[in-house]
């Protein structure tokens, strides 16, 4: 794992609205959370549909979008976030493995 000890993630997840797709990327996630990072990340779950100002600025052009602003570089993952290899390579959770 890349994570160093007591490395805080600041996560942020755009959904538009609470659909089916927007339910199994939130639960998705925070099951891979809880397994990687338990106690070392903060989860802020934006809806656009009911607050579209807080995109801000952050470009976000599909949803469900996952925003990794720390530990930097500030990553981007769009998806269900059922495959957990990509999601914890996406956010440099763990390292790629090489065949």
């Amino acid at each position: 794992m890349n994570q160093p000890v007591g490395e805080k993630w600041i996560l942020k997840l755009y959904i538009a609205g609470m659909t089916p797709t927007a339910r199994r990327a939130l639960a998705n996630l925070q099951a891979i959370c809880e397994e990687h990072m338990a106690g070392s990340y903060s989860l802020e779950i934006i809806d656009l549909v009911e607050s579209p100002a807080l995109e801000d600025g952050e470009q976000i052009f599909a949803v469900p979008t996952l925003v990794r602003h720390l530990p930097p570089p500030l990553r981007k993952i769009i998806g269900d976030f059922s495959d957990t290899e990509k999601v914890l390579v996406g956010l440099d959770v763990k390292p790629i493995s090489r065949s």
